[in-house]
């Protein structure tokens, strides 16, 4: 008979560091301690080197391959290649792990009176003390964990709230831009008063309501009354005047803006128009100057150059007899001759009057075409500012809901990701319940347990290789008030046995009727390995050494283990037997219920 340390059932792995310090109600150990993160060991694994891990700090270690122990740099015992953390060096180490979960805690949180030990504090208050700080998921500010509802429902600026009029969820800090596009929000008309017209029937409603105060016609000449629509016809009447007035100026100050707009062009057609009245001017003074001319006989000479000065040919003119000067008085004698003043001449100034009017009138509808053209292009001007601003307004309202519809995306994320955790966590509690559900349809309560191992060959290479070398089966008992018990199994042997022998051990372990019951554990227990066909069974039995703490009541969750490190020798199972049958094997123990 032998003894073994306890160890529980090995459980998922931690993605935690270790425990805080300030936890502990006791004097610290520092054996307790990891030697990774320095706190108190959660899930310890324990290296080849013999120094103990947090599961989490262990893998978080060797994640990028092997690295060298610092603790062991530390205490200058470095020695490869037992000194080297590598994925499959270590192992659960459930005997460090259940003298850390039996130390006294109490709760680091401010406020919380809650005293107990690791094991509970780690189950049932460390992700659920009311008085934990945790940052809100939208704002990010911290909180107690019992004032989250309160926080979410009335302080939290990234809170959702759905507006009272369109219904429509926006964050509370976006509260005067939904207001400012919200289509059901609430106007009131500046003309008749009328209240709570929706924004979405405003426009509709002022657009028929006669109170409605609205700019003049003329309000694009400078006219800046507003009038009721109902007296809009009466202002016209009473400002026709002043009306007038402003779209003169309005007008001559296009006609500049024109000017300005083309000035080579302008400025080009005022010089045609100075040079054309002053070439109707001269016309009119030769036409005075003919008219005038034409009164008496005019001068050959004087005719001859008035035809040159003006440019025109003139027809040849015949002498005329002059009667003979007196003979005793001599004197000089003028040859002159006189013309009548031809129709071709004032007919050819008539057409070249003509043509020069038609000239001044060609460009007087040339500078009116301008501006008209110039007035067309201000109004498509002022169109597409119009449909510039309208854009840009449909733009910023389209921004904003962009926004809105952004926060929301975001909030429903962070509900989304709230639920995947809370799913994870009901899994876990799911698979734990299975598990102790499994556990109670195997438990018996006649001292009698039979155990079914499946798998043996894998569970074997397991052991082999050192991730499970060992096994515990479900708790029985002696009666529904009795003795609470277990089996633990070593498939590649344990101690002497390890290699050669398959070691089987009986745990006592602590039960909720301890009180009840006569200590030590003083009653016979028989072993057995059930053979499947010819009930050769390989059987060892033996009685309690009273004296041994395996067999005092327990002060932890499992005593000390006691049993045969050389129960059966593996090469038995090896050769052609009925031990195992379709990959399994079965284990019995029998606890004699004499006395009790």
């Amino acid at each position: 008979m032998a003894t073994q340390e306890p160890s529980p059932p090995s459980s998922m792995e931690s993605n935690k560091p270790g425990f805080p310090k300030t936890i502990l109600a006791n004097k610290l150990e520092d054996k307790h301690l990891c030697n990774c993160c320095h706190n108190l060991l959660r899930r310890p694994f324990q290296a080849q080197c013999g120094h103990r891990f947090c599961s989490y700090c262990f893998n978080m270690t060797v994640r990028d391959g092997p690295q060298k122990c610092n603790a062991c740099i530390k205490e200058d015992i470095f020695e490869e290649p037992t000194s080297i953390l590598k994925q499959g060096c270590a192992f659960p180490d459930n005997a460090a792990r259940r003298e850390v979960e039996n130390l006294s805690a109490v709760c680091i949180n401010e406020g919380c009176t809650w005293k107990g030990n690791i094991k509970e504090y780690e189950l049932s208050h460390e992700e659920k003390c009311e008085y934990m700080i945790i940052p809100c998921p939208s704002c990010k500010e911290q909180i107690r964990f019992n004032e989250q509802e309160r926080h979410n429902e009335r302080e939290c600026p990234e809170r959702t709230l759905n507006c009272k009029y369109c219904k429509e969820p926006f964050h509370f800090k976006n509260i005067k831009a939904h207001d400012e596009i919200c289509p059901k929000y609430p106007m009131i008309c500046e003309g008749c008063a009328k209240k709570k017209i929706p924004r979405e029937k405003y426009v509709d409603h002022i657009k028929f309501c006669s109170k409605f105060r609205t700019p003049c016609r003329f309000h694009v000449v400078g006219c800046d009354m507003s009038v009721e629509k109902e007296r809009i016809h009466d202002h016209e009447r009473a400002c026709a005047y002043e009306h007038l007035n402003l779209l003169l100026h309005y007008i001559m100050s296009m006609k500049v803006s024109m000017e300005g707009l083309q000035p080579q062009g302008l400025e080009l057609a005022g010089h045609k128009l100075l040079d054309l009245h002053r070439s109707l001017r001269e016309l009119e003074v030769r036409v005075s100057q003919l008219s005038t001319t034409s009164i008496g006989p005019p001068v050959q000479g004087a005719t001859s150059s008035s035809s040159s000065s003006l440019g025109l040919p003139g027809p040849p003119t015949p002498a005329l007899p002059l009667p003979p000067p007196p003979a005793p008085v001599p004197t000089l004698t003028v040859s002159t001759s006189f013309t009548p003043l031809p129709s071709s001449v004032g007919a050819a100034l008539e057409l070249q009057l003509h043509s020069e009017k038609t000239k001044v009138a060609e460009l007087g509808r040339r500078c009116t075409d301008l501006e008209v053209k110039v007035g067309t292009f201000e109004n498509v001007v002022c169109v597409l500012n119009r449909e510039v601003e309208r854009f840009t307004t449909t733009m910023e309202a389209g921004n904003r809901q962009h926004r809105l519809d952004q926060d929301k995306i975001e909030a429903l994320s962070n509900k989304v990701r709230q639920l995947e955790r809370t799913v994870g966590l009901k899994d876990l509690t799911v698979a734990e319940m299975e598990g102790r559900l499994r556990e109670m349809s195997a438990t018996t309560f006649d001292g009698v347990f039979v155990w079914r191992i499946s798998d043996f060959t894998k569970k074997r290479q397991d052991a082999i290789a050192g991730r499970a070398p060992a096994m515990f089966s479900p708790a029985f008992y002696t009666s529904k008030y009795g003795y609470k018990m277990c089996l633990r199994i070593y498939l590649n042997g344990d101690g002497t046995g390890r290699g050669s022998h398959l070691s089987l051990f009986f745990v006592v372990m602590r039960g909720l009727s301890d009180a009840l019951l006569k200590w030590p554990f003083n009653q016979k227990v028989t072993l057995m390995l059930l053979d499947q066909s010819s009930r050769e069974h390989i059987i060892d039995a033996f009685r309690p050494d009273i004296t041994s703490s395996s067999f005092q009541r327990p002060v932890s969750e499992m005593n000390i283990a006691s049993g045969c490190p050389l129960f059966c020798p593996l090469s038995k199972l090896d050769a052609k037997n009925s031990y195992i049958r379709d990959d399994i094997i079965f284990i019995k123990a029998i606890v004699d219920l004499t006395g009790l």
